[in-house]
């Protein structure tokens, strides 16, 4: 991100304040003792303490340095919690597998989630997210409407869980919200096989209304071993069937989780030991880590 200017970050937030369904966010993500879970956009802790409850470790990131001091305050005994002031959509992501339930401010949600789904090298192994009712709508659609979310779709499942009102926030939002629950899918483990579809998915979204076997020419016997019908549109293709042609491209086998190689990203060594440690390192207060927010 380094040299790029970010969109504004609009100062306005609507925080989540039904309790039963932030408890309900934690339960469902499955977070368990030890685990790494992120609360992206943290605001005044509810999720981050429903989080805490699992006993997972826990970074919350929020941006607004107000925030930041009453998240400091209230799990100041909390040694399993990291608070971090920065912006959600540059904080640097672990390496290592990890969950995120967050209700993300809805002006970004593509942004972050072009992050998290779309860079391999992301272990996101599940998320469930707050979000805009259209953005959901669009995500969890079974045909993808670009190239962007086929590549994110043909990765992960997405579905919408439970359509939120906006008198679940404080203060209320002008439009309804969604609960988006997002899992990994098995991916191929030949780096070749999500090159491959990479370079394929632009290609067939310039013409998303011309025959799939006609814009995927060579492809045919995949095609049809993945389930497409190779004179429908390449509109009509699901996320599904993406994904199983990534899975052929990459030589038919689905390991529980693809690594994509190269460098890890920087990170400053505090909370890069903080993403690999079984047991959460503490010294005195939180750890009052600054990753370079706008």
């Amino acid at each position: 991100m380094a040299g790029r200017r970010l969109a504004p970050n609009p100062a306005g937030a609507h925080f989540l304040r039904d309790r039963r369904l932030i408890t309900r966010l934690a339960d469902a993500s499955g977070a368990r003792p030890g685990q790494l879970v992120f609360d992206l956009g943290a605001g005044s802790g509810a999720i981050t303490a429903a989080l805490t409850a699992t006993g997972a470790r826990v970074v919350a990131v929020e941006r607004d340095p107000r925030l930041v001091t009453r998240l400091r305050r209230r799990f100041d005994c909390e040694p399993q919690v990291r608070v971090v002031e920065a912006d959600l959509r540059t904080i640097p992501l672990p390496r290592r597998d990890f969950l995120l339930v967050s209700s993300l401010p809805f002006s970004l949600t593509r942004a972050v989630l072009g992050r998290l789904l779309g860079d391999p090298g992301v272990p996101l192994a599940g998320a469930e997210l707050i979000v805009q009712l259209e953005a959901a709508r669009q995500l969890a659609n079974p045909r993808p409407r670009d190239a962007e979310t086929a590549w994110w779709t043909a990765r992960y499942q997405i579905r919408i869980a439970q359509v939120i009102s906006p008198g679940s926030f404080t203060p209320p939002p002008r439009v309804e919200a969604a609960w988006l629950s997002i899992r990994a899918r098995p991916v191929p483990a030949s780096r070749a096989g999500q090159r491959r579809l990479r370079t394929i998915l632009p290609v067939a979204y310039r013409r998303p209304g011309t025959r799939t076997d006609k814009v995927l020419a060579g492809h045919r016997r995949l095609l049809i071993r993945a389930g497409l019908d190779p004179a429908a549109p390449v509109a009509a293709v699901t996320a599904s069937q993406w994904h199983q042609l990534a899975v052929l491209l990459g030589g038919g086998t689905t390991p529980a989780r693809y690594r994509w190689p190269g460098a890890a990203p920087h990170t400053p060594a505090g909370l890069m030991s903080y993403y690999s440690a079984d047991i959460p390192e503490r010294s005195g207060s939180h750890a009052r880590t600054h990753l370079g927010a706008d």
